[in-house]
């Protein structure tokens, strides 16, 4: 398969989680949405765990880029704590869900339909706040996305991002859905290079996303290469149990500021 043509599979696969109503798609809670209404706004970068107050201080005014983060949720909880949002997604659908919401509440967001691989329609030192949860597994170069994000930041910026763990790759997903672990896969891991042609078909048929793993030294040494100062750090459990079991961090928060030019 032509690597360039797994974005246009991940956005009809993404248009097809909105159909199924996906943990990731499906907006709000009614729950979360009184809480920030009443003034506790709680964001998540990771599947379960908010992230604490102190990463996020106070958001009115500040303008926040939401990448990869459709679906009614984070985005407009930081539009209800008086940010001004815009918001990055590569699924149509994802962003109806946002419009929704917002035309709800009657907030205003920016939503824009793109690929998160291409920052480049923002200035430089834009930003505030660049928010980024779980997606960089859709993309096949985190290098280049870290420093898009840097550029995009005003000094002292916050790039808030969310790691899923390369070791959850390493293991036969078929298999695993039947309660077995089996290593079967070497990391960095690629739908793309890592399956044979018959099961990428399957994929394309089925709505599948197309993921790649990345090493330890793109997700994590990359945002210091990119000009970041890893701040804060906490793990989240993915969700399915029998992995959950063996892996206490299969998601990894980080928090990290852009260094000022005369920063070591």
């Amino acid at each position: 398969m032509d690597e360039s043509r797994y974005i246009r599979y991940n956005e009809q696969a993404w248009n097809r989680e909105v159909d199924r109503k996906s943990i990731w798609t499906d907006g709000l809670t009614e729950e979360e949405l009184q809480k920030a209404l009443s003034g506790t706004v709680e964001i998540r970068l990771t599947t379960y765990k908010p992230m604490p107050s102190a990463w996020l201080g106070d958001l009115a005014g500040k303008r926040v880029l939401a990448v990869g983060s459709g679906g009614g949720q984070q985005a407009i909880l930081f539009a209800l704590a008086g940010s001004e949002v815009t918001l990055l997604d590569l699924s149509g659908k994802q962003l109806e869900q946002d419009r929704t919401m917002a035309n709800r509440l009657g907030l205003e967001l920016t939503l824009i339909k793109g690929d998160m691989r291409d920052l480049s329609q923002f200035d430089v030192e834009d930003f505030d706040i660049v928010f980024n949860p779980a997606s960089t597994v859709f993309i096949d170069d985190v290098r280049s996305f870290y420093r898009e994000c840097a550029r995009v930041l005003k000094p002292k910026g916050v790039f808030l991002t969310s790691i899923t763990n390369p070791v959850l790759y390493l293991f036969d997903e078929r298999l695993a859905l039947k309660n077995k672990l089996k290593v079967k896969y070497t990391l960095p891991y690629s739908d793309i290079r890592s399956l044979s042609r018959k099961r990428i078909e399957k994929m394309i048929k089925t709505g599948d996303t197309f993921e790649f793993s990345h090493t330890l030294a793109d997700l994590l040494g990359g945002l210091g290469d990119a000009g970041f100062i890893i701040e804060g750090v906490y793990s989240d459990r993915c969700g399915f149990e029998l992995l959950d079991s063996f892996i206490a961090d299969a998601y990894l928060a980080v928090r990290a500021t852009k260094r000022l030019p005369h920063d070591s």
